[in-house]
């Protein structure tokens, strides 16, 4: 498919605000709850925590990048829409864990729902594919971390039962 098309600076500033609205909230509700975290046991393998930030900082820019790129590419179908669709989704699970894990202490649910995000980012690559491959491929480092958190989350949670 991979038509080009002009870049809409609108789709820009409404992609990059809807990402930012995500880190957002999810950045609040993992700002609670920090003593409790900070005393939980984790693997010694866990990254320290400045390294979250740049991981996420990172993912939510390529987000932006590969949403405008599907976005523009021309001609919109049932596709592009199905991308931003689960795109939504995926922002929604995204805030939802933070909620959970953060915001609540439920470690368990917070595993599943990692397991969503990371699932939801593997469709949103499999539907951006046919629209622009760069699109698809910039989601990359997103399914590797969601794959890392969900495994993280797990352990953390297999080391402090509730």
């Amino acid at each position: 498919m991979e038509t080009k098309s002009k870049v809409s600076w609108i789709s820009i500033l409404v992609i990059a605000a809807t990402v930012a609205t995500v880190a957002s909230v999810g950045s609040y509700f993992s700002s609670m709850n920090r003593d409790w975290y900070d005393q939980l046991d984790r693997p010694t393998w866990q990254p320290p925590n400045w390294a979250f930030p740049i991981a996420w900082n990172t993912i939510f820019l390529l987000s932006i990048i590969s949403l405008v790129i599907v976005w523009n590419s021309l001609p919109r179908t049932r596709l592009t829409y199905l991308v931003f669709a689960v795109a939504i989704l995926n922002g929604l699970l995204n805030v939802l864990w933070s909620w959970l894990f953060f915001g609540n202490r439920l470690m368990l649910p917070a595993v599943y729902d990692a397991a969503l995000i990371f699932l939801s980012v593997i469709v949103i690559m499999i539907l951006a594919w046919p629209i622009s491959k760069l699109a698809s491929l910039l989601f990359v480092p997103y399914a590797t971390w969601t794959l890392f958190a969900t495994f993280l989350t797990w352990q953390i949670y297999l080391a402090n039962p509730q």
